[in-house]
């Protein structure tokens, strides 16, 4: 959730789809956490049993076929290593005691590169892969 003022507001990959570049997506989903923030420390078990589901597994290879396999589902920005499987909203461990619906909402899920998960978790917009560079003919000619 992010804060809208006083209101809490719920992102959603419906609302992210409408937006078009890859950039602006970026800022929708962006958390700007630091380095040592707490996380799941020892509750970490907690979403391992889920990411080890085979409803998981089953939901996390839908959601990168409805994503093309590309961050942040942009066409043109395929992942070629690991697809991360990114909740829009934030999880805590409360989520997965009680069975949050919001786990395997693909309402809540993104593909996304590593990178671009942990842009996206500390704010850092270094860790980004920038757009390919359009190539033009001659253009590495440097007598040009």
């Amino acid at each position: 959730m992010i804060m809208n003022g006083d209101e809490f507001m719920i992102r959603t990959y419906s609302e992210l789809c409408k937006l078009i570049s890859f950039e602006e997506r970026y800022k929708y989903l962006r958390l700007c956490g630091k380095v040592g923030d707490e996380t799941f420390g020892r509750d970490r078990y907690l979403n391992q049993i889920l990411y080890k589901s085979e409803e998981w597994k089953s939901l996390r290879r839908k959601i990168i076929l409805r994503d093309n396999g590309c961050d942040l589902g942009i066409l043109g920005r395929e992942i070629h290593d690991n697809v991360y499987i990114h909740h829009i909203n934030p999880l805590v461990p409360d989520d997965f005691k009680f069975g949050h619906s919001c786990l395997l909402d693909p309402n809540n899920l993104i593909s996304v590169s590593h990178r671009t998960h942990n842009a996206i978790h500390f704010g850092d917009e270094s860790q980004l892969q920038h757009d390919p560079v359009e190539r033009r003919p001659g253009d590495h000619l440097p007598w040009r």
